[in-house]
């Protein structure tokens, strides 16, 4: 995020197909100053077709197959967005996604791929699954074969489509039946036409050979009227066995993309040779979803390879004035079709390899092509600056031992320690309106009679999206109104951008305000102005008042026999230490982002007639939330350390060393109250500093039922004890 050269373009990758993977992992080698990358797509992650079918098999893990659009987007220095796209205004230049965010472009390029979806059959969409979108279908499959396993659900499938696609599926999904059963296993292929109409006849022969030797029935000539929750009815009325039913056949076109007004041909976006629409300059379209006018080719991701190369320049030469270069697809491609087990076949133009002694050898040629294409994005290499030149100053080499970067959010907060020491030589203040609360991050006004909460909060961004950091910011400092109890009242913004140009202000303005402004309005505040200025890196905080219609809750009030409970899991500084690293797994940052743009509001408001002292875990981690508690109540504390929720992937990432910048000075501060440390992993995020952390409170132990009959996220972690304010770990 730290830069000398501002930004003034906007390159938007929309969808996170083949080709954009290869671009953004080749961009990231050669980045292009000035220009902010941006990816939007669904999900955190994005399957590579070719290896699909093998994970149907259960050769290949989930994570074998899946690109990780976080730590790639972090590689290139790209913003993430995660969010489905459903219109394009190409007047305005924006992208509209499904939750009713809009994504500014200058230069747009567009590969979402195709959806196999059947919403025409009755039935399908409550039990069938698409094979494409390829996530879901993974999704569905890996919790069915379990089942199966189990005796729970019958090892019966159907498959509607009788083209390649469908057919290496049905092989790939009768292997894994009969792997889960012993042996038995039913599986249908379903085909309106023809099946492999459009394969050369050797070819045919051969697959339908395996299709007969394998006693997978094919059904040609066939339409599904109805798809059940056990099987599908023909239009001949026959009813087939099929407890999983993929539709792979009548693959189409996006249904928004008509109502974009780009050039289309049966619903795909026309292109011409450079790959670039054909009614709109400022828009690029390549995979499955495009449609090049001047070589048409079938929907196949073989292509993808060997136009990204060319995409990745033409983007290049229209941010930078130069000449584009055109796209020439092989007019022969080399197919290779696994056939369930370890063995494949080939063809590749009028050659065909079918002949049963080179199936192993062509299934080895096919996994290792495959393995190769997805090693370049599970190890991408790490980007490390250029070493510091002597002479240095005395000193300087022993404070960047070990090169770590600082963290962002509350990972990058000054230690405990240093902060109580400043706060500490305060000189004592003389005003009545202002109560003093040891220990507590907010203030308390008294206001003619009102008493009023007044906090603030401020990060370092933890993610490159401006919009989703808001919303972290936000809710964030919210933090501290729900736990003394208070009500969102105004907040006042502090935005620091990094150098941008004057149009790049404006959105990034626009972004960071909307979200922000949104996250208040949902808890009954308002946004009343603020301050902004340039920096060389994106920092958000706001200050934030609150009203109070009771005492407040404070760190001073724990008893002891209270139950000690915590409301959201710990390892947020953990997480986002290791996917500032490119260590952190797509998924488990997806989830993170989620759970923190999650509002406090409705476990605050149950712990309000409860809590006899609250907190919200931030920088100092539970456990120097915990000793605030402790010291400003005179008690001690007992936590269980397994009874502490972890986000998930935060315990390996901890027994794997990660640590946030942070945690050298928690464990300092915290150590010589502790009993019981080990220095376990699992302590270790006991440690962790916090980004929009839960709620720390302890309450009367008879209290928990009432957070039971709410349905409310909380889980007990321990319990006060008399005596000094010290920790014991169990």
């Amino acid at each position: 995020m730290q830069s000398a050269i501002p930004l003034i373009r906007d390159l938007v990758f929309l969808g996170g197909g083949h080709t954009h993977a290869l671009v953004l992992r080749k961009w990231a080698m050669a980045p292009l100053a000035g220009v902010r990358i941006t990816m939007i797509n669904p999900g955190p992650t994005a399957p590579y077709t070719g290896m699909l079918p093998g994970h149907i098999a259960g050769h290949y893990r989930r994570e074998a197959l899946e690109m990780d659009l976080v730590q790639l987007a972090r590689f290139a220095g790209a913003r993430l967005v995660l969010g489905r796209a459903v219109s394009i205004d190409r007047a305005a230049r924006t992208v509209l996604l499904a939750c009713g965010r809009r994504i500014a472009y200058d230069l747009l390029s567009i590969d979402i791929g195709i959806t196999s979806d059947m919403p025409e059959i009755p039935g399908f969409a409550e039990h069938g699954v698409a094979a494409k979108p390829l996530g879901g279908f993974a999704e569905r499959w890996e919790a069915y074969v379990p089942r199966v396993a189990a005796g729970e659900r019958p090892a019966t499938a159907a498959v509607i489509g009788g083209g390649i696609a469908g057919v290496e599926l049905a092989f790939a999904m009768r292997h894994r039946l009969a792997a889960a059963t012993g042996g038995t296993a039913q599986v249908h292929l379903i085909e309106a036409a023809e099946p492999l109409a459009d394969s050369t006849p050797r070819l045919r022969d051969a697959l339908l050979g395996e299709l007969a030797r394998q006693d997978i029935a094919v059904h040609a000539g066939r339409r599904v009227a109805q798809v059940t929750r056990d099987g599908v009815v023909l239009d001949d009325g026959r009813t087939l066995d099929g407890a999983f039913c993929i539709g792979a056949a009548g693959a189409r076109p996006q249904d928004w993309l008509p109502g974009t007004g780009l050039d289309l041909t049966a619903g795909y976006i026309d292109v011409d040779a450079n790959l670039r629409s054909t009614n709109d300059p400022t828009i690029y379209a390549t995979g499955d979803c495009a449609h090049q006018t001047n070589a048409p080719r079938p929907k196949a991701g073989v292509f993808a390879v060997r136009a990204a190369p060319v995409l990745y320049h033409n983007l290049r030469a229209d941010l930078t004035g130069g000449a584009r270069r055109p796209f020439r697809p092989q007019k022969h491609y080399l197919k290779l079709i696994s056939l369930g087990a370890r063995t494949a076949i080939a063809e590749r133009g009028p050659l065909s390899l079918t002949a049963p002694a080179l199936r192993p050898v062509l299934w080895r040629w096919k996994d290792r092509i495959d393995v190769e294409f997805m090693d370049r994005f599970h190890d991408l290499p790490k980007m490390t600056p250029p070493p510091l030149k002597d002479p240095l100053v005395t000193g300087l080499r022993a404070e960047l031992a070990g090169g770590k970067p600082l963290c962002g959010g509350c990972g990058a907060k000054v230690a405990g320690g240093t902060l109580r020491g400043a706060l500490q030589a305060l000189p004592a203040s003389s005003r009545k309106d202002l109560e003093r609360l040891p220990g507590d991050d907010a203030a308390v006004l008294n206001i003619g009679g009102t008493y009023q909460v007044l906090t603030t909060d401020h990060l370092r961004a933890v993610v490159e999206d401006p919009w989703l950091m808001a919303r972290i910011a936000a809710h964030h400092a919210l933090g501290d109104i729900w736990a003394m109890g208070a009500r969102p009242q105004v907040a006042l913004a502090s935005v620091i951008l990094p150098r941008l140009s004057a149009d790049l202000q404006a959105r990034w303005m626009d972004e960071i305000m909307g979200a922000a402004a949104e996250v208040f309005a949902a808890e009954g505040a308002a946004i009343a102005g603020g301050h902004s200025t340039m920096g060389s890196e994106l920092t958000l905080g706001f200050t934030v008042t609150g009203l109070l219609e009771r005492p407040a809750i404070t760190l001073a009030g724990a008893r002891a026999g209270d139950a000690l409970i915590l409301t959201r899991p710990v390892g947020s500084g953990t997480l986002l230490a290791a996917e500032m690293a490119g260590d952190a797994d797509g998924r488990d940052m997806a989830a993170l982002y989620a759970e923190m743009t999650l509002s406090l509001a409705p476990v605050a408001a149950a712990l309000l007639s409860h809590a006899t002292a609250m907190t919200d875990v931030t920088g100092f981690g539970l456990l120097g939330h915990a000793l605030g508690i402790a010291r400003a109540s005179g008690v001690g504390m007992e936590i269980e350390t397994a009874s502490v929720p972890l986000y998930p992937g935060t315990l390996a990432l901890a027994e794997a060393g990660t640590r946030s910048s942070l945690f050298p000075g928690n464990l300092g501060d915290t150590l010589p109250s502790l009993e019981g440390w080990t220095a376990s992993a699992a302590q270790a995020l006991l440690l962790d500093p916090q980004t929009c952390g839960g709620l720390l409170a302890t309450l009367p132990a008879a209290a928990l039922a009432s957070l039971d009959n709410e349905a409310l996220p909380y889980w007990r972690i321990g319990s006060v004890t008399d005596g000094a304010p010290i920790i014991r770990l169990r």
